[in-house]
This record gives structure tokens, C-alpha cells and sequence, in this order.
């Protein structure tokens, strides 16, 4: 093994608790968006990614704003949210490799904590599928059948499951087993 989290230095520990936390607390305002915009069943994803295509009209030479204020749970009622076929090309373009950057910063943690070789393939292997998942299934279900809204809601649970993971282990080994503190 080329290092391990649970001997390391303090600071590394710290570093990566920190890592943790603030992946942490992205994951749990992605939850609640998610929960906002698409929901956690498969109709609802279908709904919002196989829904009909929304025009983008151009805007008149003039426009009139009138502003109210909406509460959440009006915004989180609406069922008009849907992601038409330019809004799913762009958050595939933000969304992709962000995802790759954090799996493979969770997958820097899984190579130091101390598990079966099988397991650190599993997890790896896990961290990056799920985002892979995540957005087939959002394409598949846009461009080919609703029923492959399931695929995106596996993805989900697939990252939420990894992270969990890799998140318990990590702190387990770092904070709480007996491999001792690097200088």
C-alpha cells in the first residue's frame, strides 16, 4: 500500500475530514435540490427530463418584469420544471467532470484506507460509475424512453451509497482505530 490514512500526519487527516465535509454538505444540498427539481421516483424524473420540449422563443425588443415573492414551497409545487435538450447538454458539460474530479479525490481516500485490494477496485470502480449512471439515464430517458428514468435514480443512490461508504471507513481508520499518528 503506498500510504495509509489511519498512520498519516494529523494534518492529512484534518485535510481530509475537511474534503469529506465539504463534499458532504454539497451532497446534501444536491439531495435537496434534487428533491426540488426532480424528485426521487421514477415518474417524476421522467416527467422532467422525457417531458415535452420547451421552445426558447427569442425575446421581444421589449419586456415587462414584475417580481413577487415565492415561497419554497410554491417553487418545490410547481410542476412545470423541465429539462429541455439544451439545459441537459449543458449541466452534462458542468456536471461530468466535476463529478470525475470528486471521485477521484474520494478515490485518493479509498487507496489509503486500509481494505481488501477487491474493495478498493469496488469502491473506485463505484465512485465513478455512479455519475456515469446519473446522467445515461437522464440522456436514455430524454432521448429514448421514460422507463429509463430509473437508471438516473440509481445513479443517485449509487454516489449517495459511495460516498456513505467511503465517508464511515474514512473516519473510522483516520480518528478512531489504533494505527497510530505520523510525526
Amino acid at each position: 500500500m503506498v500510504y495509509e490514512l489511519r498512520r498519516t500526519d494529523v494534518r492529512v487527516k484534518w485535510l481530509v475530514t475537511c474534503l469529506l465535509a465539504t463534499f458532504g454538505l454539497a451532497y446534501l444540498f444536491g439531495g435537496w435540490m434534487v428533491a426540488l427539481y426532480a424528485g426521487f421516483t421514477p415518474a417524476r424524473v421522467a416527467q422532467t427530463y422525457a417531458g415535452a420540449e420547451m421552445p426558447m422563443p427569442m425575446p421581444p425588443d421589449s419586456t415587462v418584469v414584475i417580481e413577487r415573492p415565492m415561497k419554497m414551497s410554491e417553487f418545490a409545487e410547481s410542476d412545470t420544471h423541465q429539462v429541455d435538450m439544451q439545459l441537459l447538454i449543458q449541466d452534462t458539460h458542468v456536471h461530468v467532470p466535476m463529478y470525475g474530479v470528486i471521485a477521484a479525490a474520494l478515490s485518493l481516500i479509498v487507496l489509503g484506507l486500509v481494505l481488501p485490494k477487491g474493495w478498493h477496485f469496488g469502491l473506485i470502480t463505484l465512485l465513478f460509475a455512479a455519475p456515469w449512471l446519473d446522467f445515461a439515464g437522464m440522456w436514455l430517458t430524454k432521448l429514448v424512453s421514460r422507463d429509463f428514468a430509473i437508471v438516473t435514480l440509481l445513479g443517485g443512490w449509487a454516489m449517495a451509497l459511495g460516498y456513505c461508504v467511503v465517508l464511515v471507513v474514512a473516519i473510522k481508520q483516520m480518528w478512531f482505530s489504533q494505527g497510530g499518528v505520523a510525526p
